[in-house]
């Protein structure tokens, strides 16, 4: 329990216990919770802004995920290095298994970058039915929202104001700012992404989520049964065709 209260400073005793579990131990959380009071683990209460009542359509609340792929949503962080310069961090999270799709940061992630990204999503994954998003300039940005609408993947934009409405994105952010974020000092850009891969990595395959019975995301995902949808349209290359010039394939647009 020291060992892993270490690793992990941010996990209360369900978490522990969870993780204990992994590694095979046979304990149960009364157990834990004894020992966890024994050894006078604690973990700081957050304080938490008043939220105002009220969702709009697009809200989390209204439009919930019904399966795997069903609705995506994707938000951005800011941190930055030890010398000060600034570290913007992209996540896309499937809303009902909870995977972390993509961890991106870069100095700068401008709306071709965010599209680039999705892009690939789309080709390795496939194409979401919905994806939810604030209204930031990146996510609002004709050449994204064109994008979306040829392949047909409607975007759910939550109300100005509202980050409550985006409720997945901001748990994610909320728990890679409280266990990542605020736990490491970044030097530059590359241990920035080193980070990034290694905690895509845990979230997916080592954290255990409490929404989903402690089951890690992909342990979640695997049990999921392969929704029935229609055929997905096909995907649609990034540029118009220029007259004279043959369109290139997806693979060559996205990495060109």
């Amino acid at each position: 329990m020291h060992e892993l209260v270490r690793r992990h400073p941010r996990y209360g005793y369900r978490m522990i216990a969870a993780k204990l579990r992994q590694e095979g131990w046979h304990v149960n959380v009364k157990r834990i919770y004894r020992l966890w009071r024994q050894e006078g683990f604690k973990v700081p209460k957050k304080t938490r802004k008043k939220r105002r009542l009220g969702h709009s359509g697009n809200s989390c609340v209204r439009r919930k995920a019904e399966h795997k792929d069903h609705v995506w949503t994707w938000d951005f962080i800011h941190d930055r290095t030890t010398a000060g310069r600034p570290l913007k961090w992209l996540g896309i999270t499937d809303e009902y298994t909870r995977e972390c799709l993509a961890l991106e940061v870069d100095r700068s992630i401008t709306a071709d970058k965010v599209l680039d990204v999705l892009l690939n999503l789309f080709m390795t994954r496939g194409v979401p039915k919905h994806i939810r998003s604030d209204n930031g300039p990146e996510f609002i940005a004709a050449a994204i929202g064109d994008y979306l609408e040829r392949t047909g993947v409607e975007a759910l934009y939550i109300e100005p104001g509202s980050p409550w409405e985006n409720g997945y994105a901001e748990s994610f952010f909320s728990r890679l700012r409280d266990e990542l974020l605020n736990c490491e000092e970044f030097t530059d850009l590359a241990e920035a992404r080193w980070f990034a891969r290694r905690r895509k990595q845990e979230h997916n395959e080592e954290r255990p989520h409490s929404s989903l019975g402690y089951q890690t995301p992909s342990e979640f995902a695997a049990g999921c049964a392969a929704a029935s949808a229609p055929a997905t349209p096909p995907l649609q290359p990034r540029h118009s065709r220029i007259p004279g010039q043959e369109t290139l394939p997806i693979t060559q647009t996205v990495l060109s």
